[in-house]
């Protein structure tokens, strides 16, 4: 496993509800799932997509090298006719010495910028956080 972050890169996403309480059911945490794409230029700069089934935002933030590596990238766009707003904030997780079966891994928070339609005619509101992480699938 490499601890750098290449130009492009695909990961599976997953973002999880921040629950403290050890007796929820794992499956009830689960926020949401995505392929997430990063392009890094050579000024730092991220742009790719967020997506899945229905919807997709468009990335545009930076990363700072180091130990760890620091991302920050917002998700915009429109699913439907409704706009969509997410800040992210993630960490690639350092090579673990010894370590077996390692892969890269983003982990980090988002944050619902605006409110959005949810699902059953309920609103998703502004302001909720959620944990995530992220898995490399692919690197270019």
């Amino acid at each position: 496993m490499t601890n750098a972050i290449s130009k492009t890169s695909i990961w599976t996403y997953r973002s999880l509800k921040n629950n403290p309480a050890i007796a929820t059911d794992f499956d009830l945490l689960e926020e949401g799932r995505a392929i997430l794409q990063i392009n890094i230029a050579d000024d730092n700069s991220i742009s790719g997509t967020i997506g899945g089934d229905g919807w997709s935002l468009d990335l545009k933030g930076s990363i700072q090298y180091g130990n760890p590596a620091t991302l920050w990238f917002q998700g915009f766009g429109k699913v439907g006719d409704d706009p969509w707003l997410y800040s992210y904030l993630c960490y690639q997780v350092p090579v673990i010495p010894n370590g077996i079966d390692q892969f890269p891994v983003l982990v980090g928070s988002v944050t619902r910028v605006i409110p959005h339609p949810g699902d059953n005619g309920t609103t998703s509101p502004a302001g909720a956080v959620y944990s995530f992480y992220a898995i490399l699938q692919t690197q270019a």
